[in-house]
């Protein structure tokens, strides 16, 4: 976004649509032909192929949350660090660092890029 606030703004109603494991208000913040990337999975294109894939992610835990540590913008291109806390069905958790990459295309996240390893979420 070339106006960091309001990438900002979308940054902070996505997260919450994330941790609130709403796959529909999720692909809002996307293009209708976005590109989506988590960790090594191959990439998704298409909203709907995007919520199926995010959806299917949200049913394999019990839930999840986000803390933003830093976000960058330059340009069209919003970069962001954090954690994610994730718990699993049967109420462990476990906090992994990410890094997200997020390109713009008219306001709405057209290239939207993950990088995490959630091995350890499967595998405790």
């Amino acid at each position: 976004m070339s106006e960091g606030d309001s990438g900002e703004a979308l940054l902070r109603e996505l997260f919450a649509a994330i941790d609130a494991m709403d796959s529909e208000r999720f692909v809002r913040s996307l293009t209708p032909d976005a590109v989506f990337r988590f960790g090594s999975a191959p990439p998704v294109t298409g909203r709907d192929a995007v919520g199926d894939a995010v959806g299917n992610f949200f049913s394999s835990i019990a839930g999840l949350r986000h803390a933003l540590t830093m976000t960058l913008s330059d340009d069209g291109t919003l970069v962001c660090e954090g954690e994610v806390t994730y718990t699993r069905h049967d109420g462990s958790e476990i906090t992994l660092p990410f890094a997200n990459v997020f390109e713009f295309e008219d306001g709405l996240i057209a290239h939207y890029k993950i990088y995490v390893d959630i091995g350890p979420l499967y595998n405790p």
